[in-house]
């Protein structure tokens, strides 16, 4: 076994000696003594910033959809942080985006009786400029072009168009199985199945055109439901209305919008939706650089997404990876501020409309894709890293054995190594840099849920972090940047034999 050891440079700023008289933080087993791993696991486990981290990118910042004021102001955030720590950070432009502003939301339901109503603003949706209130209609049922067409000039100006299938249920699928009798779970799919392709024929174009067709016709706004049956919870994407919105509302408050609609018992809404379009804006990545001492043209980068959809706070997609790698520069700028070779953090835009941001890096900077050692990518959810794939390396396993035997047996007892495994071509942002040519690994964590519960949904808030678990992973990555760094060798770049991705740099201009 290749021994990774201190090195003399680190003698001379006094730190060692520091580091070799410090206890170390809870229990631990570390296969042989390493002062520097040791200090990281006290930082990372008995000093965390996660949570503070947290508070102040999900509960006061919030959701960072790509080319809006708060994505922007996640990415100022970001850099003004990492220079507290001392590490030397930008807001790099990788193109721009279709700017979009999302303010206050309110929908309620005046007749037949009144009650707010639980709704998101799809992405990029327009406004009402002040409240508007409306009857609410669906969409019938026609044998003909010439009926659909009758309808829409007749029938839909001045209405709020409910235009989604309403679930006969919107319990969690798994309650028929549960608590149903026998056969409940099949009989509720199958009903589910009829009631569904009945209404798919009922509508005769794409859900993007038929928005425009209502948008035209002069409806008030759109009623939309993205249900997802194990959990109950809606997905909340985007829209291409531009003069009127488009309301996701909950599973439960859109089906009673919708049989009271169906029903003929008059439901009357009134809405207040602020919403801007802000034309096409700059959309960037967020750069923090420790710079190698001995080997500085030589990267190791702590990557993650940046981005998220509108309706939660983006916490689990990708607020837990984000903050993981900011924790982990600061335990790396306080314990390891003169790395070997140059760690980075990239923390990506325009993942959610495909990993934009971080093909646009790896296109534009081919010298550090080139000299990469390695690069460490966690994007799904909150729970503890466990599966880690060698990305078709075919030796890149005798690295990572050695690493991970330097490692506390708490954590890499946890974790499985994939090798040589299969390359990504998308998915998350590593792939931007597997498609180039580079070392680089996604770091699959344990579910906690994440899809369906958390994942593009309005529950994806602070409450749903399991810090405990973000704690250990930021500690990993640390740990991993600081042996990657000292490694005696580069990552060799052999692959096997099959078909490897090739990816475009993506897109650079507005879109949605």
């Amino acid at each position: 076994m290749n021994t990774l050891q201190v090195r003399p440079a680190l003698l001379a700023t006094g730190l060692l000696v520091a580091l070799a008289g410090t206890a170390p933080a809870q229990a631990q087993t570390f296969s042989q003594p390493n002062p520097v791993l040791e200090r990281i696991w006290e930082m990372g486990m008995e000093d965390s910033h996660l949570e503070s981290l947290a508070h102040s990118l999900l509960d006061s910042i919030g959701a960072r959809l790509t080319g809006t004021p708060q994505f922007d102001g996640a990415n100022a955030w970001a850099v003004g942080t990492l220079r507290e720590w001392g590490v030397d950070a930008r807001m790099e432009q990788y193109g721009t985006w279709r700017g979009w502003e999302q303010g206050l939301l309110h929908v309620d339901l005046l007749e037949p009786r009144r009650r707010t109503l639980e709704a998101s603003l799809l992405a990029w949706s327009g406004g009402t400029d002040g409240p508007v209130a409306g009857p609410v209609i669906t969409v019938p049922e026609t044998e003909s072009d010439a009926e659909f067409q009758a309808w829409l000039q007749n029938d839909v100006r001045g209405n709020f168009v409910a235009i989604s299938f309403p679930e006969p249920s919107c319990r969690p699928i798994d309650h028929f199985d549960q608590w149903g009798s026998e056969g409940a779970r099949e009989r509720q799919t199958a009903l589910r199945a009829e009631q569904l392709e009945r209404y798919r024929q009922m509508r005769t174009t794409g859900a993007a055109t038929f928005r425009l067709q209502l948008e035209e016709a002069g409806a008030l706004g759109i009623l939309e439901l993205s249900w997802r049956g194990r959990t109950g919870i809606n997905t909340v994407f985007g829209t291409n209305t531009e003069s009127i919105p488009t309301i996701s509302l909950s599973c439960e408050d859109y089906g009673r919008v919708w049989r009271l609609a169906e029903n003929g018992s008059g439901p009357y809404l009134r809405v207040n939706a602020e919403a801007q379009d802000l034309g096409e804006v700059p959309a960037y990545n967020t750069i923090g650089i420790l710079r190698g001492t001995e080997l500085p043209d030589e990267y190791i980068i702590l990557s993650a997404h940046y981005d998220s959809w509108q309706a939660g706070d983006g916490a689990t997609d990708n607020g837990t990876g984000s903050i993981t790698m900011l924790e982990a520069m600061r335990i790396l700028s306080e314990v390891y501020p003169n790395p070997r070779r140059t760690i980075m953090i990239g923390l990506w835009g325009g993942e959610e409309h495909g990993l934009i941001g971080s093909r646009r890096f790896a296109y534009e900077n081919p010298d550090i894709v080139e000299n990469m050692q390695a690069l460490f990518n966690q994007d799904n959810g909150t729970g503890r890293i466990q599966n880690i794939g060698m990305q078709g390396l075919v030796n890149a396993h005798l690295h990572w054995n050695r690493w991970l035997e330097a490692i506390p047996s708490e954590i890499s007892d946890r974790l499985n190594i994939a090798s040589p495994g299969n390359p990504s071509s998308g998915g998350t942002d590593h792939a931007s840099f597997i498609c180039a040519g580079a070392p680089a690994f996604g770091l699959s964590s344990i579910s906690w849920g994440y899809n369906p519960y958390t994942w593009h949904t309005n529950r994806d808030t602070y409450d749903k972090i399991v810090f405990e678990e973000v704690r250990h992973n930021a500690t990993l990555i640390a740990m991993l940047a600081y042996l990657a760094s000292e490694d005696p060798e580069r990552i060799d770049r052999t692959r096997r034999e099959g078909n490897w991705p090739n990816c475009s740099p993506g897109r650079t201009s507005s879109g949605r």
